[in-house]
């Protein structure tokens, strides 16, 4: 679970700090060396940021699905839990009125 968290971490930092600009300047000193072109260090770039984001909402999935079960194991009710109740309350009141 610790490990789950730090991802969810990671990532959120990753995808917060990774851009593409500044994926392609981590990037330039390679275009520079003439290992890669420009065109290809811009592809890597659009790669890192689109890989990054993608793991931050497989992490960010993963974390609600947690708490969600968390919540559901603890009793906890949820929004949803709240406003099934209150649609049964109205349902019963109105039902209340008419029979009076």
């Amino acid at each position: 679970m610790i490990d789950l968290i730090k991802k969810s971490m990671l990532a959120g930092v990753g995808a917060a700090v990774v851009t593409k600009e500044s994926a392609e300047q981590a990037l330039s000193g390679l275009v520079e060396k003439g290992k890669i072109s420009t065109g290809e260090a811009k592809e890597a770039a659009d790669k890192i940021v689109a890989e990054g984001r993608a793991e931050y909402e497989k992490a960010r999935t993963e974390m609600e699905k947690w708490f969600e079960e968390m919540l559901h194991k603890g009793k906890v009710a949820t929004q949803s839990d709240i406003a099934k109740l209150e649609a049964r309350i109205a349902a019963l009141e109105a039902a209340d009125k008419s029979g009076e």
